[in-house]
């Protein structure tokens, strides 16, 4: 699809479908305005009748009946003028994309929503319509036809010509978060048989070669030599050898400093011996989304080329019981040298994120922050909304949240107690692997702090968010690609500079 920006006035653009916005109690104005009196007042009666509320995420069709070029008109409602902000921005372009292309609108122009009195700056509108868009209109088809033929333009449209610079940034940046975000959900909505360890280790290289980032590939006998005596256990159930997964990007040749992404890789999780209810259990080829994030989020960084050195570590392995599989109650040893007694091989993420984490401590990585669906008590503790952040750094912890916000996704933090480790206690290891039903998402994070020294770190259990099972804004049924927006956005807060900035 191409998204193009234009200097012009909305009403006089050649397209399938123009889209103006109303915010809800209010009378039309600006470009709606111009667009309502080229339309004789149709709009106007429409909002006295009630036919257009304004409410957010309203999308009303207007057929314009030869009075304007475009063959219909798309009035977005944005809601309350006070409650509007670039993530509303997002939702309202996803739905009034998927509402035309439902109408066979194959050309759309559209004016940036929420700038001027609106309030919000026009880049950043710019680059949130194309977000918004284009991950509103997602969809996985490698194994099924699409139900709707897509649309092949969408151009936004400035009356003022000095604007297209910006606007011309925003769309830079948006396109980039966009295809990383789907490259990502590609991933976890590929099925198992297809998404494997070595597939992910494939996609590394694909994504290494197109941004020019460092890659390794560990196998079993680089994790046998480096003690990474966790990750190991996990994969032996498994035929699918395991791949310990680092890209690099190197922005900062001044420093040898670089931060660390890590994510959990499990390509599918039956639990183990440990074995899940069959019910759902097709749902966990989507155990690697945190992987999935970190891979595309070093794939974005490396085109708009921020003034920071980042490193991407992602443990990748199945967790399958089998003959040789981990079982209950056995010892491993993880790469900082912890003894973990494993009580539930159901509870695997956080052995493999030992390793991980303790590989990245060796290499220096400061600050970390890894990404993982690690608990189903995150979901019961925060739902389908907001993902679950740890942290031992306050201020580390303030620009992640700074960081999701402007990617328009939702963390809440959770506590990480020292009384609560004591459910984390073995009598024969250091640690065991899981506590008892009680504060599962907060033991899970302080198992994961055992493995990160004193270095700076975030735990995001993304269990939650990962995945949607309803359609709404721009979010779709099935992976989100939560996490890449964030990692982006907190990569870009601590460096200097960039392509489009």
């Amino acid at each position: 699809m191409e998204i193009k920006v234009r200097a012009g006035d909305i009403t006089q653009a050649e397209a399938d479908a123009i889209v103006v916005n109303l915010f809800e109690g209010e009378q039309p104005g600006g470009a709606t305005a111009a667009v309502d009196k080229a339309l004789d007042g149709a709009i106007t009666r429409l909002v006295e009748n009630g036919g257009i509320k304004g409410k957010s995420g309203e999308v009303s069709i207007i057929h314009t009946l030869g009075k304007l070029p475009a063959r219909m008109v798309a009035v977005a409602g944005l809601g309350k003028r006070q409650d509007l902000d670039l993530d509303k921005v997002r939702g309202v372009a996803g739905g009034y994309c998927r509402s035309l292309r439902k109408l066979n609108c194959h050309r759309i122009a559209t004016i940036v929503h929420g700038a001027g009195i609106g309030g919000i700056d026009a880049e950043a509108s710019a680059e949130a319509v194309v977000e918004g868009s284009l991950l509103g209109l997602y969809s996985f088809a490698n194994y099924k036809k699409p139900e709707y033929e897509d649309i092949a333009e969408i151009v936004i449209v400035e009356r003022e010509g000095d604007k297209l610079p910006s606007l011309e940034r925003g769309v830079c940046k948006g396109k980039i978060l966009v295809e990383a975000t789907s490259l990502a959900r590609d991933m976890v909505n590929e099925p198992a048989n297809h998404m494997t360890p070595s597939r992910m280790a494939e996609i590394a290289g694909e994504i290494a070669g197109k941004g020019k980032l460092g890659i390794n590939i560990f196998d079993s006998s680089d994790m046998e030599t480096m003690g990474m005596g966790a990750l190991l256990g996990v994969s032996k159930g498994s035929n699918q050898t395991p791949k310990l997964i680092t890209l690099s990007y190197k922005g900062d040749e001044s420093s040898e400093r670089a931060i660390g992404f890590i994510g959990k890789g499990i390509t599918f999780d039956s639990g183990g011996i440990s074995i899940k209810p069959s019910k759902d259990m097709a749902e966990m080829k989507g155990d690697m989304a945190g992987g999935a994030a970190v891979m595309s989020a070093l794939s974005a960084i490396a085109q708009l080329r921020p003034k920071i050195n980042v490193v991407g570590i992602i443990p990748a392995t199945e967790n399958l019981p089998s003959g040789s599989a981990l079982k209950p109650g056995d010892v491993l040893k993880a790469m900082n040298g912890k003894t973990i007694e494993v009580m539930n091989t159901d509870a695997e993420g956080r052995l493999i994120l030992a390793d991980a984490l303790s590989y990245a401590v060796k290499q220096g990585l400061s600050p970390l922050i890894d990404l993982a669906t690690l608990t189903g008590a995150c979901i019961v503790a925060l739902g389908t909304g907001y993902s679950g952040a740890f942290s031992n750094d306050q201020k580390l912890l303030d620009k992640v949240l700074e960081a999701a916000g402007r990617a328009g996704e939702k963390l809440w933090r959770l506590p990480l107690p020292e009384e609560y480790k004591e459910q984390n206690k073995s009598e024969i290891a250091d640690i065991k692997n899981i506590g008892n039903r009680h504060g599962g998402a907060i033991t899970a994070a302080l198992f994961l702090g055992e493995f990160v020294d004193k270095t700076p770190w975030i735990h995001l259990d993304i269990a939650g968010t990962a995945s949607s099972s309803k359609e709404s804004g721009y979010v779709v049924k099935g992976a989100t690609g939560v996490g890449v927006g964030t990692l982006v956005e907190l990569a870009l807060s601590l460096a200097e500079g960039g392509i489009c900035t």
